[in-house]
């Protein structure tokens, strides 16, 4: 990687050189107007398209005489974008911009449509909390190398270990392909707390993200075995309430009781989630999904066992962006849930399956949660 981005550069450098008359900078760069401007110097390419959670589909490039590929958004929502270019076929980074998130199976570069005033994500001048990674042995996740996982707990600023009046805590989990990092490292999780914690808008809490397989193959092995099967989701939700929630509630200072815990998550993350609050109710009250990846049906044989009225979930909150493909599935599932008795607050919103979509969502669903 490290070779290609040198030998990138150096491509764009030296046909720079040659042609003075190239004034545009080659960098991707957001304009005053909100669109966003993508650049790559490329001579010989074919052809040079950007993929990016701005667009739905990937926006074809043009290139003039010195080898600069470019192509430019409509103005954008503020927000911050993943991208990367596919140059004849295949997916490459940005060589020019240093900003990079990861994944267990890619790389995407980011780019910042700033926000007036400042978006909740984006870093400000604010009191901010501590984010810290555990790293644990767990004896129910299945084909970890050395059965090591983790996961990653947010601490809100003034965080008091010995205040008498413990802590509520949201676990919030991730979707296919991330990891522990993920809300934090692409969502900017963390910066939206502070941000609606400076605002008032939320009561503290803790917010845990554990890495979210029950089988650790799923990633390393594609989709074998597929990550929404019950031997995932069932493995991971015992690690969930069996040894994070245990965990967390000796290493930190936790108010304990199922009205004191959340658990919500995106796409993958949206199934274990829903999942966990419906098969474990006494362990969790307020149950949030983000463009979860249910199932199409059988409802009752997924999560009909426990009876809604029994259950007494506090809330059980069902969103998914309208050109997400999933929507038809979390239309069906909160329908069916309303039918059951459960307190359904079902959430349509535009986007697609993408992070601008789910930080929309934790904005919104945080401040219901301990109320």
């Amino acid at each position: 990687m490290r070779r290609l981005v040198l030998v990138l550069l150096m491509c764009g450098f030296e046909a720079c050189a040659q042609s003075p008359a190239v004034v545009a900078p080659v960098k991707t760069a957001a304009n005053p107007d909100h669109s966003i401007t993508f650049r790559l110097m490329y001579p010989g390419a074919k052809s040079v398209r950007v993929s990016s959670d701005a667009s739905l589909q990937q926006l074809p490039m043009t290139v003039d005489e010195h080898g600069l590929w470019s192509v430019t958004t409509a103005p954008l929502v503020p927000e911050l974008y993943g991208y990367t270019f596919v140059v004849d076929g295949v997916r490459m980074l940005d060589p020019l911009n240093g900003e990079v998130h990861a994944n267990f199976t890619d790389l995407y570069s980011d780019i910042l449509v700033p926000g007036t005033p400042p978006a909740p994500w984006e870093l400000t001048d604010i009191p901010h909390g501590d984010v810290t990674t555990h790293r644990f042995t767990t004896h129910i996740g299945i084909h970890y190398p050395e059965n090591q996982t983790a996961y990653v707990v947010y601490t809100p600023p003034g965080y008091d270990a010995k205040r008498k009046v413990g802590y509520p805590v949201l676990y919030l989990l991730h979707g296919y392909t991330d990891s522990e990092e993920g809300w934090t490292e692409t969502g900017r999780a963390n910066l939206m707390l502070d941000w609606m914690l400076a605002e008032g808008k939320i009561v503290p809490m803790i917010v845990v993200m554990p890495r979210g397989y029950g089988d650790f193959d799923v990633v390393r092995n594609g989709t074998v075995p597929n990550p929404m099967s019950g031997t995932n989701i069932g493995h991971f939700v015992d690690t969930l309430t069996k040894e994070v929630v245990p965990s967390v509630e000796r290493d930190y200072n936790v108010a304990k009781g199922r009205e004191h815990r959340a658990v919500a998550g995106l796409s993958m993350g949206g199934l274990e989630a829903v999942a966990a609050g419906l098969v474990y109710p006494e362990m969790f009250a307020w149950v949030g999904g983000m463009s979860s990846a249910l199932p199409g049906k059988d409802f009752d044989t997924r999560f009909g066992a426990v009876d809604a009225g029994k259950a007494n979930l506090r809330l059980l909150w069902i969103a998914c962006g309208t050109d997400d493909s999933l929507i038809r599935q979390n239309r069906a599932f909160a329908a069916w849930a309303k039918i059951k008795g459960y307190p359904v607050t079902a959430v349509e919103t535009p986007g697609a399956h993408v992070f601008p979509v789910w930080r929309d969502d934790l904005l919104a669903l945080a401040p219901l949660l301990f109320r």
